[in-house]
């Protein structure tokens, strides 16, 4: 079997002759799950390819088109994609990008929890917003798979335009293109899931158990600029600000031992503050020698945890005066993730 990330996520989804008489009726349940995407490989051409599909997004780049695209295709991809190939090459692995592994993880974690749940016969899939396996791709080997209902998992947590929005903007369309007339159920947000919060804190708990408490905890989440969430038009900051708040009660964490803030802006423009990096560098300056940062909304570790938290902004920490930064997994495959991605599929239906 091709052991490459994505690779069985196609491969698995052939529909098995069923072993338990009158179960037959039962509609075969597929599970669409997405993330972000990756560039298939840490070089300059792979990362162009990739932040040329991901910058052309309305949902992503709410400018107009004749504004952007000569910006795009002029500057951006010009000179952003050498830094950004840099950065991955610093955290690519022998199996791939991170983000790529670890969703497979899930993806293979997920369909063995929902296997074990009895009823209707189950196909999970993995499909990415933006490279490959694509939505497309992946809506194709579901029905493939004989599937007749279909739920789809945007991994992300907190539910914005620019993520949960889009993808859910490319199923319809995937669906539309091949006059697939299934009835998708979309899984909008879980930022206040009580098996995802209780996931996190478990993760901090056990952290903290092997490697000490930090004199800080800082929940840091991707940033969006500022606009996209002024007069209520997007959920994202409001809920961010809730998960954070959740997990700090669970953690019985005091409010001077913890803070959030949102990382991973680019451009002049005002993003969503407090920003993680000019936190960091306020903490380090001010004494405080050992922190930890958590960042709740990225569902599997990949380029902005592992190599903007734990890399760059360690040692922006250690260069303001800090001694010490942890950087807390994301949680991946953990066995209660996935417990809760599977109550998540299972939910209302």
């Amino acid at each position: 079997m091709d052991e490459r990330p994505g690779a069985s996520s196609i491969m698995d989804t052939k529909p098995e002759k069923c072993d338990f008489p009158g179960m037959e009726h039962l509609p075969r349940l597929g599970v669409l799950l997405s993330n972000l995407g990756t560039p298939d490989a840490p070089d300059t051409a792979a990362v162009r390819r990739f932040l040329r599909e991901f910058l052309s997004d309305p949902k992503v780049i709410r400018l107009p088109r004749w504004i952007w695209l000569p910006i795009l295709h002029g500057l951006i991809l010009r000179f952003r994609a050498p830094r950004t190939a840099r950065a991955y090459r610093a955290v690519w692995t022998e199996r791939g990008s991170p983000l790529a592994v670890h969703s497979e993880r899930q993806r293979r974690a997920l369909q063995i929890a929902l296997d074990g749940r009895g009823g209707a016969p189950v196909s999970v899939v993995l499909g990415m917003r933006y490279g490959r396996p694509s939505i497309a791709d992946a809506l194709h080997a579901l029905r493939e798979a004989g599937v007749e209902e279909l739920v789809v998992l945007p991994l992300y947590p907190q539910r914005s335009e620019t993520t949960s929005g889009s993808t859910e903007q490319a199923v319809r369309e995937a669906l539309g293109q091949r006059g697939w007339e299934v009835l998708p159920r979309f899984v909008d947000d879980y930022h206040r899931h009580p098996g995802y919060l209780d996931a996190l804190a478990e993760s901090v708990h056990e952290y903290r158990a092997e490697k000490g408490r930090g004199e800080r905890l800082l929940l840091s989440f991707h940033g969006l600029p500022k606009r996209y969430c002024e007069g209520g038009r997007d959920p994202y900051a409001a809920q961010c600000h809730a998960t954070a708040r959740e997990l700090a009660l669970r953690l019985d964490c005091r409010a001077e031992e913890w803070a959030i803030a949102f990382q991973s802006r680019v451009g002049r423009g005002e993003w969503l503050r407090p920003y993680t990096d000019e936190t960091l560098t306020r903490w380090g300056r001010q004494g405080i020698g050992h922190v930890q940062v958590l960042c709740p909304g990225f569902a599997a570790d990949c380029l902005e945890t592992l190599e903007e938290i734990a890399i760059r902004e360690a040692a922006r920490f250690r260069a303001a005066g800090g001694r010490r930064l942890d950087y807390i997994p994301a949680l991946n495959d953990r066995g209660s993730h996935i417990e809760a991605l599977a109550e998540l599929v299972l939910g209302p239906r």
